[in-house]
C-alpha cells in the first residue's frame, strides 16, 4: 500500500474568529490524486491555505509523512515537499519566464527541460517578463515553477479558472500527463467537476466547511444526481468564449 503523505485529522480552521473548516479529515497517499469539489464559498481554497499554514488552526492535526506539521511556519512547508499553485498565480512580474522557473528550483525530476517539455509555449517565451504573458501563459508558469521545487505533493487551487477553452485543454493534458506518466501526487481544487473527476483517482465534496461525501472519482462521475445536489454541474463547454 502506498505511503500516506498528507493526513488531516478533525481540522477546524479559519480566519480570526471566523471558522471556515470544521472537523475536516482526509488523506492523500503517494502517487494518488484527490479532487476537492464543492460550490463557491464552502472552504475549498481555505483547505489548501490551511495545509500551507496560512489560516488559524484551532483544532485537529495536519500530518506530513506521519509528522505533525500543524504549527510549522508556511515557508517551511515547501521545504518538506509541499508545492502550491495559488489562484493568484503569484509569479514574479519583473523576472523572465526562465528566471521565474529557476529562482527557487530544487534538484529532482522536474528541471527546465522537463517543464519546457510539459509546456512548450513557455520555452518559446523563456525571455519574456512575467507581466508580458497572457493569463494562460502565467498559469502554465505558475504550475511549472511549483514543479521546479520537485514537490512530493502538488496543491492546485482552481488552475483552470478564467482561462480560454484552448488553454484549459492544454493545462488539462499537462495535469493528466503529470499524474498518469510521471506519477505526480496532486490535490486539486476545481470548479469544473467533470474535468476534476477525469484527472483524479479519489474525490471529496465539501459543504459548509465539512466533508459530506467521499468516493472514487469514477464512481462520483457516474452519479449525476449527487453531483447536481452538492455541486451543480459546471461544464467547460458552457464557458463563454473570449477569456484570457
Amino acid at each position: 500500500m502506498a505511503e500516506s503523505l498528507l493526513v488531516l485529522e478533525g481540522v477546524r480552521a479559519g480566519y480570526g474568529d471566523a471558522v471556515v473548516l470544521d472537523d475536516v479529515s482526509l488523506e492523500v497517499r503517494e502517487h494518488e490524486s484527490l479532487a476537492v469539489l464543492g460550490r463557491n464559498g464552502v472552504g475549498k481554497s481555505t483547505l489548501l491555505l490551511t495545509i500551507m499554514g496560512y489560516t488559524q488552526l484551532s483544532r485537529g492535526r495536519i500530518l506530513w509523512r506521519g509528522d505533525d506539521i500543524s504549527r510549522l511556519a508556511p515557508h517551511q512547508r515547501p521545504q518538506r515537499g509541499l508545492g502550491w499553485v495559488a489562484q493568484e498565480r503569484e509569479i514574479f512580474p519583473s523576472l523572465s519566464v526562465e528566471e521565474n522557473l529557476t529562482v527557487a528550483a530544487r534538484p529532482g525530476r522536474w528541471d527546465l527541460q522537463a517543464v519546457y517539455g510539459l509546456f512548450p509555449q513557455l520555452a518559446d517565451r523563456r525571455r519574456a517578463k512575467g507581466n508580458h504573458l497572457s493569463g494562460g501563459e502565467q498559469q502554465m508558469l505558475a504550475v511549472g515553477r511549483s514543479l521546479m521545487l520537485n514537490p512530493a505533493l502538488l496543491l492546485l487551487d482552481e488552475p483552470l479558472e478564467g482561462l480560454a477553452p484552448i488553454i484549459v485543454e492544454e493545462l488539462t493534458r499537462a495535469i493528466a500527463r503529470m499524474t498518469a506518466e510521471e506519477g505526480a501526487t496532486i490535490l486539486l481544487v476545481e470548479q469544473h467537476a467533470d474535468i476534476a473527476l477525469e484527472l483524479t483517482d479519489q474525490a471529496v465534496v465539501l459543504e459548509r466547511g465539512a466533508v459530506v461525501h467521499r468516493a472514487r472519482s469514477g464512481e462520483l462521475q457516474r452519479d449525476a444526481a449527487l453531483l447536481d445536489r452538492f455541486i451543480g454541474l459546471k461544464l467547460v463547454e458552457s464557458e463563454a468564449a473570449g477569456q484570457t
